[in-house]
């Protein structure tokens, strides 16, 4: 199992709010971690975030209202997440979940800067 080993936290629950866009995910620990679709969606494991190789990857730009349609569980080791927007390409691993969970204050500060040294916008464009 890739990424999976004993000091791997699992999550007990992981529940989709949907009117609040946001997973939640619980620990054994007592821990509850609130991770908005948004983040979840500009920090997808897949390849067309990531990039297919070493770098920052493609920034996300647009994502604030997305939302995650569905919550699919992949063996005993990741979920893949269906977003509004037809994303559903990237498997979040137990490890990378809590990562994410763990420096997300850090991670989203990095997103912001990201996307203004790019002149870009949390907002989806509107149609012209």
């Amino acid at each position: 199992m890739a990424g999976l080993n004993a000091a791997t936290p699992v999550p007990e629950d992981i529940t989709l709010h949907a009117q609040s866009r946001e997973l939640i995910l619980a620990y054994a620990d007592g821990s509850r971690f609130a991770l908005p679709c948004e983040y979840l969606r500009v920090y997808s494991p897949s390849a067309e975030v990531r990039g297919h190789g070493a770098g920052p990857g493609v920034l996300q730009v647009g994502k604030r209202d997305v939302a995650i349609v569905d919550v699919i569980p992949v063996g005993n080791y990741a979920i893949k997440l269906v977003f509004d927007d037809g994303h559903d390409s990237g498997l979040y691993s137990w490890e990378y979940l809590h990562e994410l969970a763990r420096k997300q204050a850090a991670y989203w500060q990095l997103y912001l800067e990201r996307l203004a040294a790019a002149g870009a916008s949390r907002d989806p464009l509107l149609p012209a």
